[in-house]
């Protein structure tokens, strides 16, 4: 059985490095000090959304679809993960078109604050 690789210390918290590597095939090792990847650090939900993301091409409806949330819930977990990466989020006034707004007010896929979120960039 093969466990998911800790990247932070159980101790104190700091990200961890892997010394060891091993091929199962040869039993081959190699020993140095190996960075993990930044996605390696994220949670087992920011990887899934990621997954979900990716998988949708980017496509934030098609996100909403598949994950059941609404259009400002899919914007705060991509800025969580962009943060969880070690980037700033950029907060721009998104160009949302009213129309689309209103069609999803009316279709019943975003409440009446989450338009007026979208509608006022906030």
């Amino acid at each position: 059985m093969a466990y998911k690789i800790l990247c932070k210390c159980p101790v104190c918290s700091s990200k961890l490095k892997v010394t060891r590597l091993k091929c199962d095939e040869c039993g081959t090792m190699v020993e140095n000090q190996f960075e993990l990847s930044k996605f390696d650090y994220l949670n087992s939900e920011q990887l899934y959304f990621i997954e979900v993301f990716l998988k949708s091409r980017g496509n934030i409806k098609d996100v909403e679809k598949e994950l059941g949330i609404s259009y400002p819930t899919v914007r705060a977990k991509l800025d969580e993960v962009i943060t969880s990466l070690g980037y700033t989020v950029i907060k721009q006034k998104p160009s949302v078109d009213k129309k689309d707004v209103i069609d999803m007010l009316e279709k019943g896929e975003i409440t009446a604050d989450e338009a007026l979120i979208m509608l006022n960039g906030k």
